[in-house]
């Protein structure tokens, strides 16, 4: 749990009171890991289904979200236990091959801001992976799932409850994301958000354009932009 502080207050020239960064392909290179995992496991389960749908429709959403699209568009029931054994498949599978993003935790340290995480991996998840890259240290005590509101994103609840956590109001956030569904959660938070395409998923449109046409105010790939951007922003 986090306990609630005093409000920040935004920096000189509109310098955002509060940075909430997304975490699965934005400060660790998860994506191409975890999407793999759950494509393998939807395959299994009799769901025709190919990774590059996996990506451009499940990329930055919960499981609960996924599997409730499933059952609409495919009309397959997961199994009982499906859900889990994908996330154990899913951790396996970071301990073997899961980074942080080139240098995030530098970008992260030196950003005198405060900032938090606000990710739609459950708890269990997020931890494993902040404490396998090495970045928990950076965020311990202010890591936020969607586990912990009605609705994951694209809905706003995520970022309004990280925000109000944290002690921010909403317009003087700023969100760091790298899928749609974020993207558009976070404008609907009433928070600016800029895109990250530097993970390993984005081969497909580097220069961000979806996230650009879904209200992302600038796009990055390399974290070592990150301090020029947040004074753009």
């Amino acid at each position: 749990m986090c306990e609630d502080r005093p409000a920040p207050r935004p920096g000189p020239a509109g310098v955002p009171a509060l940075v909430v960064f997304d975490c699965d392909g934005v400060l660790i290179d998860s994506e191409p890991i975890s999407l793999a995992r759950l494509t393998a496991g939807l395959n299994r389960i009799g769901v025709a289904i190919d990774l590059e749908t996996v990506r451009a429709r499940f990329a930055g959403t919960s499981m609960a979200s996924i599997m409730g699209h499933i059952a609409a568009d495919y009309g397959i029931s997961a199994p009982e236990g499906f859900v889990e054994a994908v996330k154990a498949d899913t951790l396996r599978a970071f301990d073997r091959e899961l980074r942080a993003m080139a240098g995030v935790a530098e970008a992260v340290a030196a950003l005198g801001l405060p900032a938090c995480v606000a990710s739609s991996s459950d708890p269990v998840r997020l931890r494993h992976s902040l404490g396998l890259t090495g970045l928990l240290p950076l965020f311990e005590g202010r890591i936020f799932s969607s586990a912990e509101v009605p609705r994951g994103k694209p809905f706003p609840d995520l970022f309004l409850h990280a925000a109000a956590r944290m002690g921010a109001a909403p317009e003087t956030c700023l969100v760091i994301e790298d899928s749609v569904p974020g993207v558009t959660a976070a404008r609907a938070a009433g928070m600016r958000v800029v895109g990250f395409t530097g993970g390993g998923h984005w081969g497909h449109d580097r220069a961000g354009a979806d996230l650009a046409a879904a209200g992302a105010a600038r796009i990055f790939r390399d974290y070592r932009d990150l301090a020029g951007l947040l004074r753009a922003a």
